[in-house]
């Protein structure tokens, strides 16, 4: 860790470490250690890195070094008071955060909005980036789910929560009053909402849109990419999971059936496997 880094005490696991990045005071877990994989979260009201990626840090720390960031908007990272939310400055901070690690290269891991932000980054710097892993991931054309517009038109409640949560999960039985206590609790946090209302404003079709990257960009990418969708995904649709398959070349798709949006929850351990096992074939690769 880059000694410009600070470790931040306290008893929530959501904030680890903090550093300048790309102009935003940036929250960030740093855990493992060989080659880098920076994990970008999805855009769920209340998120963070952590609650996202929390199952996958550890099993992917075991041969990698993860870096995973609370994007500026989102989670314990600054925001700032002009609420201008933009994929230039999401990639600018993503960007920022290697460059103050002294990160040249690093995996890329997106989810459903992160998914976009990883397309952006190695779109505008391929260079920069290893191989990619898009899970649920936003970032072609599409039109907006109706899973979707809930998520980004969410209204802090106990019961809008709970719903929001069936629109994730397949397994019912991850929709406990429990986690909707939690996520909502999350929710309303100081500047949580605030912040998340500001991003995603009605008409919500063009929050799609804004994230949306060039067709003949994407299809320029050189990176060996796996691709990784529900098959019950109500929120992002698996069509855009075989739109990424058709336009880029070094492709390779995994579809899990029985799931929702959550892959990273609801199917953890193979999850795992299969993203570390496509990262560390690239380090194989290299020897």
């Amino acid at each position: 860790m880059s000694a410009a880094a600070s470790e931040a005490p306290s008893a929530n696991p959501e904030i680890a470490n903090s550093i300048l990045a790309g102009g935003f005071q940036t929250n960030f877990h740093d855990v493992g250690t060989g080659a880098p994989v920076l994990l970008i979260h999805g855009s769920g009201p209340g998120v963070s890195a952590w609650a996202n990626w929390r199952l996958t840090i550890p099993a992917l720390a075991r041969g990698l070094r993860v870096i995973a960031p609370d994007m500026t908007g989102f989670g314990y990272s600054e925001r700032k008071p002009d609420a201008l939310y933009s994929m230039d400055r999401w990639v600018g901070q993503a960007l920022g955060l290697l460059d103050a690690l002294g990160i040249q290269r690093a995996h890329l891991v997106g989810n459903s909005f992160g998914g976009a932000l990883a397309l952006a980054l190695a779109i505008a710097h391929p260079e920069r980036v290893g191989r990619l892993v898009l899970m649920g991931s936003v970032g072609v054309p599409f039109t907006i789910t109706e899973g979707l517009d809930a998520v980004w038109g969410y209204t802090p409640s106990l019961d809008n929560m709970k719903r929001l949560i069936g629109l994730f999960a397949y397994d019912r039985a991850l929709v406990t009053d429990e986690l909707a206590e939690l996520r909502y609790r999350a929710s309303i946090r100081e500047g949580f909402q605030e912040s998340f209302a500001a991003m995603f404003p009605a008409p919500r079709q063009r929050g799609v849109d804004a994230m949306t990257s060039r067709e003949q960009d994407i299809r320029a990418l050189p990176h060996e990419t796996l691709i990784v969708h529900g098959r019950e995904d109500r929120i992002i649709p698996l069509s855009n999971a075989t739109t990424l398959l058709d336009w880029i070349p070094r492709a390779q798709l995994h579809v899990f059936g029985r799931c929702g949006h959550w892959t990273q929850i609801e199917h953890a351990s193979r999850f795992n496997t299969l993203v570390a096992n496509f990262l560390n074939e690239a380090e194989v690769a290299k020897r």
